[in-house]
């Protein structure tokens, strides 16, 4: 069997922007989970993230912010259980979020993380026992080349200075995403003689990511 490999070469790491694009109409609605939204041209990628309003019938997507997948030309699905829901009459947009390009990236690493690991040995065990806990989501870096006038780099800088926690999408070359909320830890410089100024940007990773 061939290798399925996926290159690197391609990929592009982009942070959630401060505005909204035009809202598209909703024209359907297939209830279950993962909910399956109909609407024509809407134009999204997966790893998209959406806000929801004005469904009729089924309420339950009115404000509700979400993150696309299973893109198709006229439909698109979301994470949310609307099994066993009123019927969708009419009406509704979605409203997604813009995304900026992080230029200059040359490599990435990271969701590393693993469960908190709970000690659960008592005067009755004949060795150490754990559960599981929660899982951490771990890190992710990149490396970029450094330019100040990039909207990417700036965005990060910002994040960095506020600490707000805010939406990142790692896209591969196949179309596959993966998009999570992350705060900027750290990004610092590095240059010196023959060498041209760079920096690893360090996310803390906090809460469920989206694959899609």
């Amino acid at each position: 069997m061939g290798s399925t490999a996926v290159s690197a070469q391609g990929s592009k790491i982009e942070i959630q922007g401060s505005g909204v694009s035009t809202p598209k109409n909703i024209s359907g609605l297939a209830l279950g989970f993962p909910t399956i939204i109909s609407s024509s041209a809407h134009g999204f990628q997966n790893g998209d993230i959406v806000t929801f309003a004005g469904l009729l019938g089924n309420t339950t997507l009115n404000g509700v912010t979400a993150t696309v997948k299973n893109v198709t030309a006229g439909t698109y699905a979301v994470d949310v259980d609307t099994t066993g829901g009123t019927a969708y009459t009419s009406g509704g947009t979605a409203t997604p979020n813009t995304w900026v390009k992080v230029k200059n990236a040359k490599a990435f690493k990271g969701f590393d993380g693993k469960p908190a690991k709970i000690d659960v040995t008592n005067l009755d065990s004949a060795m150490k026992e754990s559960r599981p806990g929660l899982v951490d989501g771990g890190q992710f870096s990149v490396d970029v080349d450094i330019d100040v006038t990039d909207p990417g780099q700036q965005a990060l800088r910002a994040n960095f200075l506020t600490g707000a926690i805010t939406n990142f999408r790692l896209t591969l070359p196949n179309g596959k995403t993966r998009t999570f909320p992350a705060y900027v830890e750290s990004f610092p410089w590095d240059g010196g003689v023959d060498k041209v100024v760079t920096s690893t940007a360090n996310l803390i990773i906090t809460g469920l990511w989206t694959d899609a």
